[in-house]
């Protein structure tokens, strides 16, 4: 059987002047962003503040006009979505992007098979004893999803769903996770089991987290810095606690910055 990879440590970002403009319209405007490895990082702001769009442009979803965005010091503004996904960054979307006729264990289990160099078949009908569906369930079992290993994927509660994202990423061993707006549509008694699913993405590979949230008090007690934007740009990055003084922040959020 094939050991579980151990710990990885996680990849830097660096965002530089980064821009877009769509038909003269500023989406993004001179973003400068640095996340140091292994930290985890939340975005916040208000409606159309550009978190979602900053988030596509550092997956690949859409190319900036300005700016580059550099992985491990290595430029990546030019990169297509699957050659970010080989250089190790990973992303969940507001919306699933789960397999839905497959089961939550067989969703995990492509995952673990394309990380380990195997077939993305299911024709083959693995066994449960093999080494990658092994580690599967393991991974379900660590975001409490071990009770659900056959249900369809698109017959779990949308929590539930969320924890199977991650158990995916985990499967993936992503260095750099982008997740974005995790807790969206969450019912409130499964959030607890998302952040503690999230802590534990982070403690089994030691991945980068950048996280968009709009659930702020769960945000700021589970994040080590706050990155805040406002009209497509990061108007302050501090601690959770300093940002809740900020002054400047706190107009923002009541629409009277300058």
């Amino acid at each position: 059987m094939n050991t579980p990879a151990p710990p990885t440590a996680g990849a830097s970002l660096r965002i530089e002047g980064l821009g877009l403009d769509i038909g003269g319209a500023t989406i993004l405007k001179d973003v400068d962003l640095t996340v140091e490895p292994g930290a985890l990082v939340g975005v916040i702001g208000p409606n159309g503040a550009g978190k979602t769009t900053l988030f596509n442009a550092v997956s690949g979803v859409i190319r900036p006009t300005a700016g580059r965005i550099l992985m491990d010091d290595v430029d990546i503004t030019r990169e297509s979505v699957p050659q970010r996904a080989r250089a190790g960054l990973g992303r969940t979307f507001q919306t699933s992007s789960l397999f839905p006729q497959l089961t939550v264990h067989e969703n995990v289990r492509v995952a673990v098979q394309a990380a380990s160099g195997g077939s993305y078949s299911l024709l083959h009908f693995p066994k449960r004893s093999d080494a990658d569906s092994i580690r599967a369930e393991e991974l379900l079992r660590s975001v409490g999803l071990g009770h659900r290993l056959d249900a369809r994927a698109g017959d779990i509660s949308h929590g539930d769903k969320r924890k199977l994202e991650i158990a995916v990423l985990l499967a993936t061993r992503s260095r750099l996770v982008l997740l974005d707006e995790p807790m969206a549509g969450v019912a409130s008694g499964d959030v607890a089991g998302l952040v503690d699913s999230i802590r534990g993405l982070q403690a089994e590979t030691g991945c980068t987290v950048l996280m968009v949230e709009h659930h702020i008090e769960v945000l700021m007690g589970l994040v080590d810095l706050v990155a805040v934007m406002y009209f497509g740009s990061i108007i302050a990055v501090d601690t959770p606690q300093k940002i809740m003084e900020n002054a400047t922040v706190q107009s923002a959020y009541l629409g009277t910055a300058a």
